[in-house]
């Protein structure tokens, strides 16, 4: 029989609610006439949840790597359906209400995302700190950073094509799944939406598996490390801009603001804003030289651009020159102390010399050698083998 829809859910010791959850999908697969399957990634478990899972009529798949984005992922590899709604085994989410679900799927959704604000929160279904700090604050920042439409940006509960799942190949395995889901959708440009849903108060006796503080600080560390612009180029740009500006200035003559002189002193930290800018700016490339190579995101148009305009040779050429540059201001520097017969110098004037000689000495290396690990990053390795068994 052709399957419309698989209920995957994740499951690690979940033996108090994993029934009520698979009776509740099994209801609305009842009640809506949809042709579908119950699909239990289920993550080494110990209390019995798989036997109840299979004696309720689900089908289990043994997950043996840890973490909820690897036991989803089994559980998806392993489902039939066109479509996919996952949620947790906790009885947070109401399974027996998927139609909104169904019905984006059906017009054409690639992701659906659920919003429990919108649909509503139970008494004491979501502690204060989620509620008004963590979710609000990373949903608010995703928005930023990717420019994602989704307000709720961690529902657990969310539908999507079998198609797009395959599309976004998802690689992390922990909590920062959820988050790595929403991101690559929206690189992918697929269409997203979003439905209201509720959340019910966790029905387990014990405490959850989410860590509030942890996996919160999981999730901003992942949203900021998939958005290298931000974290890297960004912040790079205006460090360089600021030190040339000022720098520029400076190296030519004091700056008076009002009764407040500005001369070497100033120019080292502006040669510190640049050398550190540049850095950023060579942590921008590093970074999503690596993403692109993993797999954790797609090549974008900017992206291939960069690759064609910052080559090994291009790069190896440019750190040479900068190189000779600074070489030729030290060549410079000993010329005027030679001048004085290597005694006293005009403190004033040598040390712009020297500022400007020892950053490009360090600017030439550092492009260098970024530019062969760039290199690297982008070599063509085989991940798998080339001949069965």
């Amino acid at each position: 029989m052709d399957v419309e829809l698989s209920i995957v859910m994740p499951c690690l010791n979940e033996a108090e609610t994993l029934e009520r959850c698979i009776v509740k999908a099994q209801a609305f697969l009842a009640r809506s006439g949809v042709s579908g399957e119950i699909v239990i990634g289920d993550n080494g478990s110990t209390d019995g949840s798989q036997e109840i899972a299979r004696r309720a009529g689900a089908r289990v798949v043994d997950v043996r790597l840890r973490g909820y984005g690897a036991a989803i992922h089994g559980a998806v590899q392993q489902a039939r359906g066109r479509y996919c709604i996952m949620g947790d085994s906790d009885d947070s989410y109401d399974f027996a209400h998927l139609d909104v679900f169904v019905a984006a799927l059906r017009e054409g959704a690639a992701l659906v995302m659920g919003n429990r604000f919108e649909g509503g929160i139970r008494p004491g279904a979501m502690p204060w700190k989620n509620r008004y700090i963590g979710n609000p604050i990373l949903s608010h920042l995703g928005r930023l950073l990717f420019r994602t439409p989704i307000r709720d940006f961690h529902c657990g509960i969310r539908g999507f094509s079998r198609a797009a799942f395959l599309a976004m190949d998802l690689r992390t395995t922990g909590m920062e799944f959820a988050s790595e889901m929403v991101i690559k959708a929206t690189l992918l440009k697929l269409p997203i939406c979003e439905v209201p849903t509720t959340l019910d108060k966790d029905g387990r006796s014990r405490p959850p598996h989410l860590r509030p503080w942890r996996d919160g600080w999981r999730h901003l560390r992942f949203m900021l490390l998939f958005s290298p612009n931000w974290l890297f180029l960004y912040p790079g740009m205006l460090m360089m801009l600021s030190g040339l500006v000022l720098g520029g200035w400076l190296l030519v003559r004091p700056l008076d603001l009002g009764g407040l002189r500005l001369s070497v002193g100033t120019l080292i930290y502006c040669a510190m804003l640049i050398e550190v800018g540049f850095q950023a700016l060579w942590f921008a490339l590093l970074s999503r030289a690596y993403a692109v190579q993993e797999g954790l995101v797609p090549q974008s148009a900017r992206m291939r651009l960069a690759d064609r305009l910052v080559t090994l040779e291009a790069g190896l050429v440019a750190g040479t020159a900068v190189l000779a540059l600074g070489l030729g201001l030290l060549f410079h520097a000993v010329s005027i102390w030679s001048g004085a017969k290597f005694g006293v110098l005009n403190v004033t004037e040598i040390a712009r010399v020297c500022i400007a000689s020892s950053l490009a000495i360090s600017l030439g290396f550092q492009s260098v050698f970024c530019s062969l690990l760039l290199s690297t990053l982008k070599l063509n390795v085989r991940h798998t083998p080339l001949v069965a068994g």
